[in-house]
């Protein structure tokens, strides 16, 4: 090297030996150009003490040709040598505080040695950052990394160190793409230790660490910051997050697609075998079970079978009675601990159904629908059977059974007495749901146990628009909320509730739109074909908005009673309101969004629970208790000496504009006695009422597991063996 090339080089070196020169250098490295004054306040150099050493020192390192002034913009800025000359200290630095091997224990479950080039990479593939600001973060990464001489180094420990720099440099949007999901090791101690307490399995774990995960991905990437910030306060609850971006809330599904084609498995999984068309009863049974079961992977909430007795009809043709009902017994008490499901049960047979090709054994046709009446009216008769036997000790919640009423309920013989069979069922546990479908209008429409509705409003056609369909997912507002922030402002009121149902409907055509795009891989099964005839028909789903605490948010914004007329007409505007941006949001974000009056435990006690911290309990009118607050998602309605009163009627009248996507309208029997007969009475009161579509009869029972017997209402000491410890509580709507 020739001296003056070597003399530069020691004129470098010695510009770079003062800690103060580096400091500058560093500051101008990290913070790009600055002027005089930014330059002395980062150092935190007095201007009137400090000023003649700062000059010196930056007079010295333009000398050295490491900054430049940029005369226009008044700042200094590094050189090319000025920023060799940082890597090169950081190299040295690094080499010099670096242990031998500081190896990082990756999230891939493997050692490797520290990279700062791995932790540019994953900010400029994850956090969209630019390669220069990317290494700079990068580099200060690791020089914390050094200083702090940590001697167990981890994935998550790093990214926490590049996630406080992100922040202190004011890079918040990096810093939200780049966090990491999961739980802290001590919460995921405690949930292996409540799973364990509750019984639940070790499945229950896997599932609540993955939901977790899924749920903070939600918020995180799937929803802008204004969807996400409406769940986390309370404005809004967004129904299964842990699933949004995966599968559908329910699905209606028809049996006669499974009894021509069979079950194709190939596409979930080509090692699996096909099964071809059921050739007897029991085989369609055992088809009918596989289909919810492999569903079941790829559905949310709920699996509903309608017209299950009609489709299932000419396979029972000729087959003793004996040995259905134990054929549908078996199938029962399978769904019943494997699979949440719904099946629709026909007194008749209705018209629109009668007419159809009927699929009989191997899939072969065998007539028409209307051909099988009175195998029809025999599996209905069985499957109450079945119920009821199952029913003597203990209500069997699942399969839900939903009982269609239709005109010809009360003229055909055969489905009058079946429907006295099911009200006895109802008055002694209380666990069949009644659909009212006298109305042409609703003679299609299909219902789901968790009060989902899918009618003919679509394409006209109920084979399109109520089967291989079904619930795209579920949103519910908080009303009180929008109550409390209007201040009794009904035109305030009125512009909140549909910027709430305006981002509720967001969530849900972003639900859509993912599906969409995924589905293909997410849903193998649902989504299979024959020829071009593809199953399940995503676009025909419907988005359902749910309203928590109508109820409480009217009576708390008129200060009257729920009976009171300023009441009602409060509970009518809002109804009107909401179904006018239901009307134009449906061609905004996609063909069926609808609202509802349906039941959701985990929705209106957290929402009631965020309204008492945020507004404390002597503002929030809620139903429950001081401990356990909830807001009323479904119409709860009791009897009084056997009859339903109209006053309650009349609000349910006011409801029925909530009643598009679905409802449940449930009768609290209490400890009253009620004789069949007499509570098809009440049946035949709430029917001519007509507001009700879909309802149902509760009771509140406490069941002995020592002595499998169970009384009506809430008791704390078993009549018969005097236990306490062995009672369980049945309640299907607590919390509602």
């Amino acid at each position: 090297m020739s001296v003056p090339h070597r003399a530069r080089g020691v004129k470098v070196l010695k510009a770079v030996s003062s800690p103060l020169r580096l400091q500058i250098l560093n500051l101008l490295f990290d913070k790009g150009p600055l002027s005089y004054t930014e330059l002395m306040s980062s150092l935190k150099m007095n201007p009137s003490r400090d000023a003649g050493r700062f000059a010196y020192h930056l007079k010295f390192l333009l000398k050295a040709d490491l900054l430049e002034a940029d005369v226009e913009a008044r700042k200094y800025l590094l050189t090319e040598l000025g920023k060799m000359v940082i890597d090169v200290a950081d190299r040295v630095e690094e080499k010099a505080l670096k242990p031998k091997g500081m190896l990082v224990r990756t999230s891939r479950l493997a050692l490797e040695e520290f990279d700062a080039n791995k932790i540019a990479n994953s900010l400029i593939r994850e956090a969209k950052m630019t390669a220069e600001l990317a290494q700079k973060v990068a580099k200060e990464t690791e020089k914390r990394l050094l200083k702090s001489r940590t001697k167990y180094l981890t994935a998550p420990l790093v990214r926490e160190v590049v996630n406080a720099i992100l922040i202190e440099k004011g890079l918040e949007e990096h810093r939200h793409k780049l966090t990491r999901l999961g739980l802290p090791v001590h919460e995921v101690a405690l949930l292996i230790e409540a799973k364990s307490k509750a019984s639940q399995g070790s499945s229950s774990v896997h599932q609540a660490a993955g939901e977790t995960v899924l749920e903070e991905y939600a918020l995180l990437r799937v929803f802008p910051r204004d969807i996400a910030d409406a769940h986390l306060s309370g404005l809004i609850h967004v129904h299964s997050l842990g699933s949004w971006v995966l599968e559908p809330s329910e699905v209606m599904h028809d049996l006669r697609f499974f009894f021509q084609n069979g079950l194709n498995l190939e596409k979930p999984n080509a090692a699996q075998p096909d099964y071809p068309p059921p050739e007897n009863f029991e085989s369609a049974l055992a088809l009918v079970f596989n289909v919810l079961l492999h569903s079941a992977r790829e559905v949310d909430k709920m699996q509903t079978v309608d017209y299950f007795n009609v489709f299932l009809a000419p396979f029972v043709k000729g087959v003793e009675p004996s040995r259905a009902k134990e054929a549908l017994c078996i199938f029962v008490l399978n769904v019943s601990q494997h699979v949440p499901a719904s099946l629709g049960l026909e007194l008749t047979i209705p018209g629109f159904v009668g007419g159809k090709p009927a699929l009989g054994p191997f899939g072969k046709l065998a007539g028409k629908y209307s051909g099988f009446v009175e195998e029809s009216q025999l599996l209905a008769s069985l499957v109450l059977d079945v119920l009821s036997e199952e029913n003597v000790h203990k209500p069997l919640l699942n399969p839900q059974i939903i009982l269609k009423i239709r005109p010809e309920t009360f003229t055909d013989e055969r489905a009058k007495a079946l429907f006295l069979k099911a009200h006895n069922m109802a008055s002694q546990k209380g666990s069949l749901y009644f659909a009212n479908l006298l109305a042409k209008n609703e003679e299609c429409s299909v219902f789901s146990g968790l009060g989902c509705k899918l009618a003919t409003d679509l394409d006209g056609d109920w084979e399109i628009d109520t089967v291989r369909t079904g619930c795209l997912g579920q949103v519910t507002v908080n009303l009180p909320r929008i109550a409390y922030e209007s201040e009794k402002d009904m035109t305030k009121f009125s512009e909140l509730l549909r910027e709430r149902l305006e981002i509720a409907a967001r969530a849900l055509e972003i639900k859509y739109r993912l599906l969409k795009e995924h589905g293909e891989g997410l849903l193998p099964f649902l989504m299979q074909s024959v020829g071009s005839d593809q199953y399940f028909r995503l676009e025909n789903c419907t988005g359902i908005i749910n309203l928590a605490g109508l109820r409480e948010a009217a009576e708390w914004f008129t200060g009257k009673s729920i009976n009171d007329e300023k009441t009602l007409q409060f509970i009518e505007e809002t109804a009107q309101a909401v179904q006018a941006f239901m009307h134009k949001a449906g061609r905004r974000h996609g063909k069926r969004m609808r609202p509802a009056n349906v039941p959701d435990t985990v929705a209106s006690e957290r929402l009631a629970q965020s309204d008492v911290e945020r507004y404390g309990i002597a503002k929030v009118r809620f139903s429950g208790t001081k401990d356990k607050p909830f807001y009323s998602t479904a119409a709860t309605l009791t009897l009084r000496d056997g009859k339903v009163q109209s006053e309650s009627l009349a609000v349910g009248r006011k409801l029925s504009g909530f009643h598009a996507g679905g409802s449940l309208a449930v009768f609290e029997l209490g400890e009253s006695e009620y004789t069949a007969d007499e509570l098809m009475g009440v049946t035949q009161q709430i029917l001519e009422d007509s507001s009700a579509k879909l309802f149902t009869y509760n009771r509140r029972l406490t069941y002995c597991i020592d002595c499998k017997k169970s009384w009506f209402g809430l008791l704390h000491k078993c009549p018969s063996c005097g236990a306490i410890g062995t009672l369980t509580v049945f309640d299907r709507f607590a919390g509602v």
